[in-house]
């Protein structure tokens, strides 16, 4: 199957993507399928490679009702007659692990990931809490956390992983960076980055045009890039700008991208600007806005050209915070302690 090319633009050559249950074959061997998702990003895309033993699939979905009903429709419909044999995670978040622990004890699949994913996955489906930690609770504080969502998040069970990942036996092959894996009759070279995910694995094909973006490399938005009260002084903003940095280098306008999210896509040299430009033009408008000292609750307007509210303000809280500790380890801010213990920020 040959994919048109538009030097310069992005183009997406499947426009439809497929239902639950479905799939659409997007090159030789290589079937594209979604999952749901019960937020505003409201799926996931696995990939799934013909093997002479079986299928390799690229990604799981979260340990859902609805997840489950869509590859148990994946299994009596478009994978049948050949068993899942691996199952290879290219990041620890739970739409991509989800159901990797049923796929190996369900399937008797291999699992394939990098030892960072696996070990971060295996740690938080067995840390599991009732009410939200001292810790949490501080961080959000500090960043200025809006005090209605505070009061409202104290007073609820917090999110636990364990509740949509299924538990992960002992057990996993692990991939490093330039790693050479074979899959789908072909040969791919294991390129990770950093930033929204530590050690996130991407696949470069080096038999054809295809890469595995996974969430690393997607078309149309920009992954999450956030600090957790796990590791409040992180700049996980340097390790994404490093990482776009290093991807632009090899990035080509034959590739053929198949990202985690959204759609398929050519134009990847282009992309990769972009996403780079993104976060540069955030930073730009973050230093105006910050001539006055502001929490970081208060910096969502400059970063994403909007006010965030409801089910999205936790993820925007915490991409603010990364931004802010990334020019703060820069030299370019300077903060203090509000009364209320939140983060004042102030350009220097």
């Amino acid at each position: 199957m040959t994919v048109a090319l538009s030097p310069g633009k992005i183009l997406a050559p499947f426009p439809d993507a497929p239902g639950h249950g479905e799939a659409v074959r997007v090159a030789e061997g290589v079937l594209w399928a979604r999952l749901p998702l019960p937020m505003a990003l409201d799926h996931v895309n696995i990939f799934i490679f013909d093997d002479d033993d079986g299928w390799t699939v690229i990604d799981t979905g979260l340990n859902s009702k609805a997840c489950r009903a869509a590859w148990d429709a994946l299994l009596a419909g478009p994978l049948a007659g050949k068993p899942v044999v691996r199952v290879i995670v290219t990041h620890h978040h739970p739409d991509h692990v989800g159901l990797a622990g049923w796929f190996q004890r369900a399937h008797g699949a291999e699992l394939i990931t990098t030892r960072t994913a696996w070990l971060f996955a295996r740690m938080l489906t067995l840390d599991e809490q009732a009410s939200v930690t001292p810790e949490t609770e501080a961080f959000w504080r500090r960043a200025g956390m809006d005090p209605d969502v505070l009061a409202e998040r104290l007073a609820e069970r917090p999110f636990n992983f364990a509740d949509v990942v299924a538990p992960m036996p002992v057990g996993f092959t692990r991939i490093r960076d330039d790693d050479t894996i074979r899959f789908g009759h072909r040969r791919w070279t294991v390129r990770t980055g950093n930033g929204h995910a530590p050690e996130q694995a991407t696949f470069w094909s080096m038999d054809d045009d295809l890469v595995l973006g996974a969430d690393q490399i997607l078309p149309s938005i920009s992954p999450n890039i956030g600090v957790y009260a796990t590791e409040p002084e992180a700049d996980p903003l340097r390790d994404w700008m490093e990482s776009c940095t290093r991807f632009a280098d090899l990035a080509e306008d034959r590739h053929f991208v198949l990202p985690g999210h959204k759609l398929p896509f050519t134009g990847l040299p282009l992309r990769m600007r972009q996403l780079l430009d993104n976060h540069h033009g955030a930073l730009t408008r973050l230093r105006a806005h910050l001539r006055d000292p502001a929490t970081a609750g208060d910096c969502f307007l400059p970063l994403f050209k909007r006010e965030i509210t409801g089910s999205a303000y936790g993820l925007a809280l915490v991409e603010a915070v990364a931004h802010l500790n990334h020019l703060y380890q820069r030299g370019e801010l300077r903060r203090w302690r509000r009364d209320d213990g939140a983060w004042l920020w102030q350009s220097i």
